[in-house]
């Protein structure tokens, strides 16, 4: 195990990343309406618990690196929703499939209490219908740079072909590796970071080596993703935290927006300097607010609308 977790570590890679990658985790999975959904875990069961939440085309080691700091303090799982990571592909693919996920991995994680859940682009408006459809089963929900006012980066470059189309198989995983690019690109990625995310994103397939994904994952939406989570904000009845990227997607406007139809209640915060892809490039920026946010909610009663 630790020498699997040594090679995927960067030479250069600071220490903290290390310890992080180096916290003990479990491989496990749960059937959800017939696919087999598999999850990270880390610290003890009985613990309140944190979900992590990929975003499209990613999987659930894009989070290892922050999820991990959490585990001394709670049991922390990161899901590979169906299509993604290690998880089985289906024959269609919805935010509400994904929001029964999400649920049924919290549950059996063996999490004391209600979850926070936490979801980054695409996993973030998976969290928003996780809310919406399960408020009273969530202690609440942080959602990293998902704009619902913005056409889906991802959904738009597979319609433009520039992006998740017929899948790829690369001879070796080095060619496969310098191929590997995000969606969107951004320029400030940390390369110990993205070391990691990239040999985890890969499988070993007939002729070599292909991403782990289901390259039919977006045809399923006709329409962009947020249009089809926007309807459910509205609906958000336990806490909810925006993180926007000062970098990113959700733009000033956009988060006054999603910020008017939560009520006025939850708290919009700029994470400065950061890409949408936050845990790529500003790594302990976001672990400091998320550790932030969870504190304050610990020590205050939620504003009600």
């Amino acid at each position: 195990m630790v020498a699997e977790v040594d090679s995927l570590i960067a030479d250069d890679a600071p220490g903290w990343f290390r310890r992080a990658l180096h916290t003990p985790f479990f491989d496990e999975h749960v059937e959800v309406d017939g696919a087999r959904i598999h999850y990270l875990a880390w610290g003890e069961p009985g613990r309140r618990g944190l979900v992590f939440v990929h975003g499209g085309a990613a999987h659930a080691h894009w989070w290892t690196h922050v999820a991990a700091t959490f585990s001394r303090q709670y049991r922390v799982v990161a899901v590979d929703l169906s299509g993604h990571g290690d998880s089985e592909h289906r024959d269609t693919y919805s935010l509400e499939q994904w929001s029964r996920e999400v649920m049924a991995v919290a549950d059996d994680a063996g999490i004391g209490g209600a979850p926070v859940v936490i979801g980054h682009s695409m996993g973030g408006f998976v969290t928003i219908a996780t809310a919406a459809l399960n408020s009273d089963r969530l202690a609440g929900v942080v959602v990293l740079d998902s704009p619902v006012a913005e056409p889906d980066a991802e959904v738009g470059a597979a319609q433009a072909k520039q992006a998740f189309g017929v899948p790829k198989v690369y001879p070796t995983a080095e060619e496969a590796l310098a191929r590997f690019r995000t969606v969107p690109p951004q320029a400030n990625d940390l390369d110990y970071v993205i070391h990691h995310v990239a040999r985890r994103s890969l499988r070993r397939v007939e002729g070599g080596w292909s991403w782990k994904f289901d390259h039919n994952l977006f045809s399923a939406f006709t329409s962009s993703i947020r249009a089809v989570a926007l309807p459910y904000l509205p609906e958000v009845r336990c806490r909810f935290a925006l993180l926007r990227a000062e970098l990113g997607l959700v733009t000033p406007d956009i988060g006054e927006s999603m910020y008017e139809k939560l009520g006025r209640v939850a708290p919009v915060v700029e994470l400065p300097e950061t890409g949408h892809h936050g845990m790529l490039d500003q790594p302990l920026l976001v672990i400091t607010a998320i550790r932030t946010l969870l504190a304050d909610w610990d020590h205050s009663t939620p504003q009600r609308r």
